[in-house]
């Protein structure tokens, strides 16, 4: 399928991320997350693209959740190795099938953490309400970005349909180690997902023309008893988030019109202590 109109596509998640569709590809938000790092990482990633197991355990909630997604298959206990572990022939040579397939390969106990995680989500009044509503499950939107000319592509995990009278709320489903709003916060700005934020809904607004968006975050905990807690980033978080998304299209728009992406600038870099390092080494009173 190639794309060149603005809308919402049916792919599954490799095509999405293999980004064969748009001609001269597209940028995503984790992509524009990187090109602000270095560009010259993005085109790395980009032309090395490498599959990180971190990511089975989200995959398979997420299909788990919402009912779409990469197909989880259980490794047979009589390929594991003695301590159960995943280093023996035999296990490697399924996981790497299950791989070839497009299959998420996880053991029997991780599967039923899963299941668990994803009644913890299903049980919770607000984030269940929201991924109910009449809608689409990984709706993959694609626009042009109105300034540049750069198609921006995004995967949202539940787009609802729009509505004339009412505000359109979508959702991203992340797993995690806390779903504690007040560290969930850091994790926020740690990891870019103001601007992730902001791309979706403003993608959303090119394709659709949804002119009253917003958009949280449903997370769960990845340990017992697996909290649930619906965030939306407030304060100044959206205007942040705007302004790197700025940036990153900016900077992407640049590289591929000059074939330079750049590294770290060739200087020496000063940097000084964090507060909280100061803080820990601060010498006792007396």
């Amino acid at each position: 399928m190639i794309i060149t109109e603005p809308g919402i596509y049916d792919l599954t998640d490799a095509e999405y991320h293999a980004d064969k569709n748009v001609p001269g590809g597209s940028l995503s938000s984790s992509g524009a997350r990187t090109i602000l790092k270095s560009p010259a990482l993005y085109q790395w990633e980009r032309q090395h693209p490498v599959y990180k197991d971190v990511y089975d355990v989200g995959h398979a909630v997420h299909a788990k959740v919402l009912g779409v997604g990469l197909d989880t298959v259980e490794i047979p206990t009589d390929t594991l190795a003695a301590n159960g572990a995943t280093s023996t022939k035999a296990a490697k040579d399924f996981i790497a099938q299950a791989r070839a397939e497009g299959k998420v390969p996880l053991k029997a106990d991780v599967i039923a953490e899963i299941n668990t995680m994803a009644e913890s989500v299903l049980s919770h009044p607000l984030a269940r309400a929201l991924l109910e509503r009449p809608g689409r499950s990984e709706a993959s939107l694609f626009a042009p970005d109105p300034e540049t000319g750069v198609w921006l592509r995004a995967r949202i995990d539940r787009l609802p349909d729009a509505h004339p009278a009412g505000r359109t709320i979508a959702v991203d489903l992340k797993t995690g180690r806390s779903a504690d709003p007040a560290e969930f916060k850091r994790s926020a700005a740690d990891y870019g997902y103001d601007l992730q934020a902001e791309w979706y809904q403003a993608v959303l607004r090119q394709v659709r023309g949804d002119d009253d968006t917003a958009f949280v975050f449903i997370v769960v905990e990845s340990a017992a008893p697996h909290l649930v807690s619906v965030i939306e980033l407030g304060g100044t978080f959206p205007q942040i988030g705007r302004d790197r998304m700025r940036r990153a299209i900016d900077t992407f728009h640049h590289c591929r019109e000059t074939g330079e992406w750049p590294g770290y600038d060739p200087v020496v870099h000063y940097v000084e202590p964090p507060r909280y390092y100061e803080i820990q080494n601060e010498e006792p009173a007396a």
